[in-house]
This record gives structure tokens, C-alpha cells and sequence, in this order.
């Protein structure tokens, strides 16, 4: 009796985990292969500031358990962030990065990635079907083969599975 109580305790403690990593809450060591960023890109690039507009959505509600209402950006936002890239001189890709669902209670349409050193504007593409969306690019500690983490507002407007892992171009200076 007192084996299968504790076989039914550890059950449930990884399935809850599981659904934690699932939802952005617990993150997986990121061991998801990216291209790497050139070390002679990291020298003459500029840093473009990001766009407040992009991250000055309000947190969600704590009774928040759809996709719906953790996206609290506004239809004034979701259009700005789609709106196709202005051709910039300073604009370089960064590479490219497998993602996965980052909290979904950080608002705003961001990239955590080990691709950069600095916060700065960006602009993400789904390989899958060449759908984009302007973000703020995040640094995050790990080697630059490390996973990324899209921020629910992004993964949704480039249609990405929520469960999936996406591969992403990163461009910087969207």
C-alpha cells in the first residue's frame, strides 16, 4: 500500500511539472541547438532601442488561464508588432534560434535568447509559415547554441503552436 502511494506521488508530482514546463512556468535547461552569432557580427553591431510600446502591456489577471486573457496587449499593439519590417541599414539577422513558450504572465512581445548581450529591438520569423513579429530581444545566460523563450503575445501572432518548439529567424533592428 505504501509502495503505490508514493508511485502515485511521484506520478503526480512529474505531471505537474510537465504541465508547469509547458506553460512557461518551469523552464527546461535550454539544450535546443541555435546558429550561433558570428563573432564579427557582435562588433559592429548598434543596439536599437526597444520599443516601450512593445513591452508596456499591463500583467495579466491572476484568475488568467486562457490564451485570450494572458495576452493582454492591446489590437493597437498586436497590429504594430505584425506591421512588415521598415528595410533599415542597421538591420542584420542574428541567426536563427528554436523557441519554446516563455511565461505566459510576462507581457509584451519579447525574446529571451542567448543571441544577444544587450536588450534591443528585434524582429522574429517563423520558419513554418514567414509570419513576423516585431520584439524586444532579451539576453538570457547559456551558450549561444542554448533555446530561446517567445513570449505568448508573439508565439500567437506568428501563429506558432503554443506546445510546439518553433524555429525562428532573428533579425536585430527590425
Amino acid at each position: 500500500m505504501k509502495s503505490i502511494f508514493l508511485s502515485a506521488t511521484a506520478f503526480a508530482a512529474v505531471l505537474s511539472l510537465g504541465a508547469c514546463t509547458r506553460l512557461g512556468l518551469v523552464q527546461p535547461e535550454d539544450t535546443v541547438a541555435s546558429t550561433p552569432l558570428p563573432e564579427t557580427l557582435a562588433a559592429d553591431v548598434a543596439v536599437t532601442p526597444a520599443d516601450p510600446v512593445l513591452t508596456s502591456a499591463p500583467p495579466p489577471p491572476r484568475a488568467a488561464n486562457t490564451q485570450a486573457s494572458l495576452d493582454t496587449t492591446t489590437p493597437e499593439q498586436r497590429k504594430q508588432a505584425a506591421a512588415p519590417a521598415t528595410p533599415r541599414a542597421d538591420s542584420k539577422v542574428l541567426g536563427s534560434t528554436v523557441a519554446s513558450l516563455g511565461s505566459p504572465t510576462e507581457p509584451g512581445f519579447w525574446l529571451k535568447t542567448p543571441l544577444v548581450t544587450a536588450e534591443t529591438a528585434g524582429r522574429v520569423t517563423n520558419k513554418a509559415n514567414g509570419k513576423s513579429s516585431a520584439v524586444t530581444l532579451i539576453p538570457i545566460e547559456g551558450p549561444a547554441t542554448g533555446g530561446s523563450r517567445l513570449s505568448l503575445p508573439a508565439m500567437r501572432l506568428i501563429e506558432a503552436p503554443l506546445t510546439d518548439l518553433v524555429d525562428l529567424t532573428v533579425t536585430l533592428g527590425s
